[in-house]
């Protein structure tokens, strides 16, 4: 009897032990840093598959990212914006925007599209505002490697190995801003910077990096979609034979 009562306690303690835990589980996560928020729902969703709805929200956060890179290297290269001919930051800001938006072609890149535009912007040829230059050379570029689209539906198509290489092109563009210096031995832009106590701002890296990180997830999902209907395809084949209804007299 002893015994069973012993082993009826610890039976006891241990379900109130899983109903703690269970509970805490089931708890909201903290706050303490921000909350998610999520694209608001529109109409233009039941035109769209999952694929297409992160390939949208993929592209959208990904030229937001290129414009906080624009406001981080305005802030530290102000000789840019004034460069430019804008009146202000905030101005200078706006025309990028509104460039990015029409996706029209940028007058001070001559011309110049996708990675051609973007390797004249980080060369030491161009004379210029900088920043606008290599944000909208990336944004074009960007933009081009997803068939020239911002936003996507059914009938839409992705590329998975040209988002692939767009990821890739990111890399190099992050590498050269932080590495290329110009004939006075000048980087072209201050961007990552090290202080003399080692105090870092990485800031420039890690924005670079949710948009890298964005575009190889984005490839692997359009590979997996285009390997997986692949796979269906093949098994609806081998399963034909299985899904005959049988006589029953």
């Amino acid at each position: 009897m002893h015994v069973a009562r012993r082993l009826h306690h610890f039976g006891h303690g241990l379900a109130l032990m899983a109903a703690a835990l269970l509970l805490g589980c089931s708890s909201p996560a903290p706050t303490t840093r921000g909350e998610v928020h999520g694209a608001p729902a529109s109409q233009g969703e039941l035109a769209q598959s999952e694929l297409n709805r992160a390939a949208t929200l993929a592209m959208h956060e990904n030229l937001r990212s290129l414009m906080r890179l624009a406001d981080k290297l305005y802030r530290r290269n102000p000789s840019q914006w004034r460069a430019g001919g804008a009146a202000s930051r905030e101005q200078a800001l706006r025309r990028i925007q509104t460039a990015i938006d029409s996706h029209q072609a940028w007058a001070p890149l001559q011309g110049r599209r996708d990675i051609d535009a973007m390797a004249y912007a980080m060369s030491g040829e161009f004379a210029g505002d900088r920043v606008a230059a290599i944000v909208l050379a990336t944004a074009d570029m960007l933009i081009t490697a997803h068939g020239g689209k911002t936003s996507f539906y059914l009938l839409d198509g992705i590329d998975p190995q040209h988002v692939y290489n767009a990821a890739r092109n990111v890399e190099t563009a992050a590498w050269i801003l932080s590495q290329r210096r110009d004939a006075r031995g000048q980087p072209l832009l201050l961007a990552n910077e090290i202080a003399p106590d080692g105090t870092r701002n990485l800031s420039f890296e890690r924005e670079f990096g949710k948009i890298i990180a964005r575009l190889d997830l984005l490839a692997q999902l359009a590979d997996e979609r285009m390997r997986r209907a692949a796979i269906n395809y093949v098994q609806s084949l081998l399963g034909a034979g299985l899904l005959q209804f049988l006589p029953v007299r």
